[in-house]
């Protein structure tokens, strides 16, 4: 769908407050394909991606008033409330036995979406923001907000201690907002 206008973030949030249909209708097609590809990274799935798609966007409906923008962007919100959507499903018990009973062909399907998807982010320059932190600080980012790793997961996986996992991560965190903040 094609718009006239462009809303800046301002107008978003006091349209969506005001339960503004065109203004979500506008959100949703802005951001879907961006959310949509954090949610397929998290669940490494998209038969189940466009259903934890639509819960996100009934969640940001239902806790707009939830939004503080002195803590952060809309985009920044939104995208915490997919990835932690996601990493919920992933997480739970249904979850879990549905990727057991799977079979092989829709691995290969899964394989092949992810490959489609990787432009949404792309566009949005995830990709070239990520690029130019260190490979320890892309795989620590990856395992955290992607994968949905705890820090002790990610000590188990890296086989490195909690504490410098916690360092580690802090500093990958600063780095991603001195690059943002540019």
């Amino acid at each position: 769908m094609q718009y006239a206008a462009i809303y800046t973030e301002a107008e978003l949030v006091q349209g969506l407050k005001a339960r503004d249909q065109k203004i979500f209708s506008y959100l949703y097609d802005q951001y879907s394909p961006a959310l949509y590809g954090v949610i397929v990274k998290v669940l490494n799935d998209d038969s189940s991606a466009g259903d934890v798609l639509q819960d996100v966007f009934m969640k940001i409906w239902r806790h707009l008033d939830r939004y503080d923008e002195t803590k952060g962007r809309l985009f920044t919100w939104m995208l915490n409330i997919a990835r932690n959507t996601a990493i919920d499903i992933l997480r739970s018990k249904s979850h879990k036995m549905e990727q057991k009973i799977r079979n092989m062909p829709d691995d290969v399907h899964v394989v092949d979406s992810l490959i489609a998807v990787q432009p949404s982010t792309d566009y949005l320059g995830f990709s070239r923001i990520l690029e130019k932190l260190t490979k320890e600080q892309r795989t620590l980012i990856d395992l955290a907000y992607y994968k949905g790793c705890t820090q002790e997961e990610i000590a188990r996986v890296m086989d490195i201690p909690l504490g410098t996992v916690k360092t580690r991560m802090r500093n990958a965190i600063n780095q991603l907002r001195t690059i943002l903040n540019k």
